[in-house]
């Protein structure tokens, strides 16, 4: 049976997926969950928030509207960041947290995201506690029980408060462009990065409810490069639409990845004597570059599957400070609880001032081995972990690779796909290798 939750919450395409009958369903269901033991004397209390989609401003009704009709007083933040969400959600302590949004996901798609109390991604097994209520009929509270529903006016101030004052270095003297992905991250980055002293140039801050995430932001990030380069800028920070993620790019306009911050964070930390068991969580996706720079610096690197939920895990179950992905979900746990894009780009952007070097110098902290993904489709996935064949000719490319390359075989989550990934220390032989395995995967997991 397919799992209602994803890796991320509960998403689809809004007014098909996500009617506005079911997010009621679906936020009275986690009410009866949710909540743990009443608060003394009174109701439970959610915070809810969501980006700027259009779709979020009929979800976010239902949403209130279920919650305050099993008894749960509920505050609406308004549109916020996911991670401000979270960050509120302990801050303001509420019971549960709320968050609409798709992140990187074109318009028409919406989710719906629960944090617990304190701010931290539900457990599977919580998730699975809530998919049960679904399914069972529940009373809706009568009377004095009933929910009530406030606003909060400071939201996003309490944000920018918090992040800003993380920050152990200003920005002064820096000028930065932030790309604000048409989407949440524009009623607060320009903000945040001005009150840390930069010299702050917004694009893509207009968000209209239709335009979140269109040909800008962390997943189309040619328009920042351009104006990094056409406003002088030292450096340019890229979000997605809920503001979870941050790449960035130099004054020269190359790219600097997840892989790359997180190096540059690491070093820094690590220096600092705050990188807690010198330690940083990464996912099985991450460039074998890191790995070996982290390696030289005297950093342990821990891998996970990918996915950002199981770097959080590890992260709690190891103590550890920081973790992240390729793709910019960063974690710094000693100020949040989840990725956080503007606290990301904001300590980034503070190593920059602290060194006094560029950015594309401190990107130097890992050299990036060159990655080719094949994803070879119409294969039966789920054999790839038992065929002898697979595992002779993956064997036989780790040897051929050594120390400076590594293969990676994973079969898609959503897909009849296979994923073959190849590093190496020269990129057309790591397309050979590639190729190759992809071969082996198409001749032996045919589908027949």
């Amino acid at each position: 049976m397919t799992r209602l939750f994803g890796t991320d919450g509960v998403r689809g395409v809004a007014g098909r997926d996500l009617t506005a009958a079911f997010a009621l369903e679906l936020s009275s269901a986690a009410a009866r969950v949710l909540p743990g033991e009443r608060r003394e004397g009174g109701r439970p209390r959610a915070v809810v928030g969501r980006d700027p989609r259009a779709s979020g401003e009929f979800l976010e009704a239902a949403v209130v509207a279920g919650l305050a009709g099993a008894g749960v007083d509920v505050v609406r933040l308004g549109v916020l960041p996911t991670p401000a969400v979270a960050y509120l959600t302990g801050e303001m302590d509420a019971d549960f947290g709320v968050m609409l949004s798709a992140s990187h996901n074109p318009a028409p798609d919406n989710g719906i995201k629960f944090f617990g109390r304190g701010g931290h991604k539900l457990p599977d097994a919580v998730e699975d506690e809530i998919e049960s209520a679904l399914k069972a009929p529940a009373e809706g509270a009568v009377g004095a029980a009933v929910g009530r529903v406030t606003d909060s006016a400071d939201s996003a101030e309490r944000y920018i408060r918090h992040v800003v004052g993380t920050m152990p270095y200003r920005l002064d003297g820096l000028r930065i462009v932030v790309d604000c992905a048409k989407g949440a991250a524009a009623t607060v980055a320009p903000e945040a990065l001005r009150r840390a002293g930069a010299d702050v140039v917004a694009i893509h801050d207009d968000p209209d409810g239709l335009n979140i995430n269109e040909g800008c932001g962390s997943t189309h990030i040619e328009e920042l490069r351009a104006a990094v380069r056409r406003h002088g800028a030292d450096a340019g920070i890229a979000h997605d639409g809920d503001a979870d993620r941050c790449l960035a790019v130099a004054a020269d306009g190359s790219v600097v990845d997840g892989d790359q911050i997180l190096g540059i964070l690491a070093v820094e930390l690590h220096e600092a004597g705050r990188l807690a068991e010198d330690t940083l969580v990464v996912t099985v996706m991450s460039n074998l570059g890191l790995k070996l720079a982290m390696r030289e610096a005297g950093v342990t690197v821990v891998e996970t599957p990918v996915g950002d939920r199981y770097v959080l895990e590890a992260m709690r179950e190891g103590g550890f400070s920081l973790g992240g992905e390729q793709s910019g979900h960063v974690v710094i746990t000693n100020h949040a609880t989840t990725g956080d894009g503007l606290l990301t780009g904001l300590h980034l952007l503070g190593a920059m001032s602290r060194r006094g070097l560029a950015l594309d110098e401190l990107a130097k902290v890992m050299t990036r081995l060159p990655q080719v993904l094949i994803n070879v489709r119409g294969v039966d996935k789920f054999a790839a972990e038992s065929s002898a064949a697979l595992a002779e000719a993956v064997a036989a490319a780790e040897t051929e690779l050594g120390d400076t390359g590594r293969v990676l075989i994973r079969p898609s989550g959503t897909e009849p796909m296979v994923r073959v990934m190849v590093e190496a220390a020269a990129e057309a032989h790591a397309q050979e290798v590639a190729e190759r395995l992809a071969g082996v995967v198409r001749a032996d997991l045919a589908i027949e």
